[in-house]
Parts: structure tokens; C-alpha cells; sequence
């Protein structure tokens, strides 16, 4: 990087801001993505830490002076490449932006800086017992302003839905500086283009959040924690269309294999309680009232064993629930270390037995297994490409490619949740037109003409 424009970033955000010794801003070259699918990071960069949105603003009108690309980095907790500069290029890390900003308990919401982590949040609602923001996807080292660019999930998604059901308003740096508020304390809306949700979703390549405003609910006191089994996978799947069609609504149902979850419980020292059936289906519900709780449970019970549930089991303490829920959230880190690829695909939810059955099938052909959790009432189901004798199989991409191909096929997408990146880009003529793709190049185009911010990612 030009010694020129490092120092012009030390005039911006002062010396104690501005990283270029490779050593100190190894960190902040990658994510969370597969190391094998990855990117590799240019180490030509320049990591700047700004603490307001209008030096934020500064640096991005500086690197259109120079024709420098920004990218745009929150918690280092993205899984598709998208925070990771393959060309010489400014890092621009969100982390000095963490306060909270209003927490406006009569609108029922809360405005953070951008650099707030989903910990931090959640311990600033400790103070506001009433309230709660349902989106978890899992790791709390998350920043909100990343939460809102990549569009977070998780596995509250069933009852609560995704990231842009929540995020009300935006303060966004765009990539020619400009400094806007879009939406804001507004239920409804409807003036002109919805800039707003443009923003939600874009992965830091069209502009850069620096402030968000959020929708907080009402916490439901009771919560319990049902664990099912079934013999096949299909029993299983064919079960949570009849339980929401009842009018039940869970705060998450998530699928796992049974050896999937042995594999998880073994990984973080714990004992899986189920012993009967091949797969389970872990309830979690949220209720108002106690008597509304197990009322719910019953029903799902009786519903489960109705389609063939083989047991069930009901985790009374909070501590019981917790490690069904460890052991579910570390599936993903008992598997990592021979992981090629974890994949997030997403079908119609009355589709998903048929598609479990795809992926099994696909994977039996290419003589391997697929480890399969999901979060199952919204379709969304995570399986992953595993390393064959300490290798990457020859045929990873076309066993990929497959099942990319099996979840269109019932109208699905290749990700749900870990988002496009720069690792899912070439794989957006399976699921868009020539000419969706082009639209979409337009709206880059349009928000950035220089192709400032974060270039290579989702489109090019």
C-alpha cells in the first residue's frame, strides 16, 4: 500500500488506527470461511479503524480519490469470503464503532452502532427484561453491522423470521461517501425504491452500514425443550408442515442426523440423550403461560408419535436445554477440521423430505457421507463436503454442483444464509438469468461507479 495514502489514513483516524505491519493485520485478512474453498487475502492491504461514521466517510472518499477498493469488515464471523481483500486494498473494521445508541422502549427498539457484537446486544436487553431481538445465528462474536449486510439467520428463523424482518433503519456510508440515513422508526413505509432492504443482504458492496436501528418483541417467560425421534428422515420432515398447519409455531425445530449429533455431543464431552430412532427433531418453545407450554408439547408429542415418532424427551431444566442446544450449535466445529465445504442450501419447506433424500443419495453415489443438521420448518438445511483419505475429493465441485442442483429443482437457493460472497459468486448462473445478473451488475454500478467497495463479491 502507498506510504501516500497510509498516511492521509493516519491524518483520518490517527496513528494508534492505522495497521500496515503484516504481522498485526494477519487477523483481519480472513473469515470464517472453509480454509479450503477460500480466497487468498492480498497482503498488500492497510487495516484502518475509524470511530465515527463521518471518518468512515472520509476514508471511503479518499479511496475514490485513489481508486483504492474498501472492505468493509465486522466480526470475522462470515462463512462465504465476503470480508476478505483479494487485491491491495483498505481493510475497514467496524470494531470502534460499538455503542449503543437509544434503546426506545415506547417504539420497541434499539439503535447500535455497527461495531456492537450480538454479545454486547443481548447484554444490554439483560437490562430490559421485557424485551428481547430474536436473531441468533449462532456465533455472539458477530457484529450487528455484519449481521444486517449479510442478512443473519439462525435457528429462531421458523417463528421469528430472518435479519431484514427486524432491521428498521440504517445509517450507511455509501461508496462515494456520502453519509444517509435510510428507513428509520416507520412500521410502514412506502416511498419510492426500498433502499433499505437493498442494503440488508448486500455483503459490504454497496455501502457500508454504520448504524442500525432494530425491532424488539416482547419475551414469552416460559421455555421448553422437546427432543423426538424418528426411524428415517422423512418421518421426521413429513411431522413439522402438520405441527404448523395446528396453528404451533416453535421458536426453532432443528433437524439433526443421529450420528451427526453422537459425533457433536462426543466433540464437547457431553452424553446424547436420545438412544431409539435414526434422526431427531429438537422443539424449542416459547410460551406466555406454563399451561400454554406443555399444552404445546403435548400436541407436538402426540402429533410426532401419530407419524411415527419412536421417543420423545423433554428437557425440564434450563441447564438440560442448554447442552441439547450446545450440542446442536457444535456441529459445525466437530466436523471443521475435515470439512471441504459446508453448504446452506434452502428449499419450499414441504419439500424437504424429498431433498434429504437427493443429498443422501448424491453422496452415497460419490462413496461418501454428507453430515446433515438443518432448521428444518424454514427449509434451510446445512450438509457438508468431507475431506476423502485427508484429501480434497477429485470430486467435490461436481458433488457441489449436484446438490446445488437438486435444491433448485424445487425452487430453492444455493444459500440461505452464509450468503454470496466471493466463494459462492460463480455459482450464480445455477440459480439467476443472464439477465437478473446484469440487473443486478446495474445496481452495483449505480451505488458504486468507481467499483470502490468491496469488488468481487456477488457480482463482478
Amino acid at each position: 500500500m502507498k506510504k501516500e495514502i497510509i498516511n492521509e489514513l493516519v491524518g483520518i483516524v490517527g496513528q494508534d488506527w492505522v495497521v500496515s505491519d503484516l504481522s498485526q493485520m494477519q487477523s483481519y485478512l480472513y473469515d470464517e470461511t472453509e480454509l479450503r474453498i477460500r480466497p487468498i487475502a492480498n497482503e498488500d492491504c492497510v487495516v484502518v479503524k475509524p470511530s465515527t461514521a463521518q471518518e468512515v466517510s472520509e476514508v471511503v472518499k479518499l479511496a475514490n480519490k485513489h481508486l483504492v477498493p474498501v472492505v468493509p469488515r465486522g466480526g470475522g464471523t462470515g462463512l462465504c469470503g465476503a470480508a476478505i481483500p483479494t487485491s491491495s486494498s483498505i481493510v475497514l473494521s467496524l470494531e470502534r464503532l460499538n455503542k449503543i445508541v437509544e434503546f426506545d422502549n415506547k417504539n420497541l427498539m434499539i439503535t447500535v452502532e455497527a461495531g456492537v457484537t450480538l454479545e454486547g446486544l443481548l447484554e444490554e436487553m439483560k437490562e430490559h427484561g421485557k424485551l428481547f431481538f430474536p436473531v441468533h445465528p449462532g456465533d455472539e462474536g458477530a457484529q450487528i453491522g455484519g449481521m444486517v449486510v449479510e442478512n443473519a439467520g439462525g435457528v429462531r428463523a421458523v417463528k421469528h423470521g430472518i435479519m431484514r424482518s427486524h432491521v428498521k433503519g440504517v445509517e450507511v456510508v455509501l461508496p462515494t461517501g456520502e453519509l444517509v440515513n435510510l428507513g428509520g422508526k416507520l412500521i410502514k413505509n412506502n416511498m419510492g425504491y426500498d433502499l433499505l432492504h437493498m442494503m440488508i443482504g448486500s455483503e459490504g458492496t454497496l455501502g457500508i452500514v454504520t448504524k442500525a436501528t432494530l425491532k424488539l418483541y416482547a419475551k414469552n417467560p416460559n421455555i421448553g425443550t422437546l427432543l423426538v425421534s424418528f426411524d428415517t428422515a422423512e418421518q421426521a420432515a413429513d411431522v413439522v408442515p402438520l405441527i404448523l398447519q395446528e396453528g404451533i409455531i416453535p421458536l426453532a425445530i432443528e433437524y439433526m442426523d443421529r450420528e451427526t449429533a453422537l459425533v457433536s455431543a462426543e466433540h464437547i464431552g457431553q452424553t446424547y440423550p436420545a438412544t431409539k430412532g435414526e434422526v431427531d427433531l429438537m422443539f424449542i418453545l416459547d410460551e406466555a403461560t406454563e399451561d400454554d407450554l406443555y399444552a404445546k408439547c403435548e400436541r407436538i408429542v402426540e402429533m410426532c408419535e401419530e407419524n411415527g415418532a419412536v421417543d420423545s424427551l423433554i428437557a425440564e431444566t434450563s441447564k438440560d436445554q442448554r447442552n441439547l442446544l450446545e450440542i446442536r450449535s457444535n456441529v459445525y466445529t466437530a466436523y471443521k477440521e475435515n470439512i471441504v465445504d459446508a453448504l446452506d442450501m434452502a428449499v419450499p419447506s414441504a419439500s424437504v423430505p424429498s431433498f434429504l433424500k437427493d443429498l443422501k443419495a448424491i453422496a452415497v453415489k460419490y462413496n461418501t457421507e454428507s453430515a446433515v443438521v438443518g432448521h428444518i420448518a424454514d427449509g434451510n438445511v446445512h450438509n457438508f463436503i468431507m475431506l476423502k483419505d485427508g484429501k480434497v475429493p477429485d470430486y467435490a465441485d461436481d458433488m457441489r454442483n449436484e446438490m446445488y442442483a437438486a435444491a433448485r429443482k424445487y425452487g430453492g437457493t444455493i444459500t440461505a444464509e452464509h450468503g454470496t460472497g466471493k466463494t459462492r459468486m460463480k455459482h450464480m448462473h445455477q440459480q439467476y438469468s443472464p439477465r437478473e445478473i446484469e440487473i443486478m451488475k446495474g445496481v452495483k454500478k449505480a451505488f458504486d461507479p468507481n467499483n470502490i467497495l468491496n469488488p468481487g463479491t456477488i457480482v463482478d
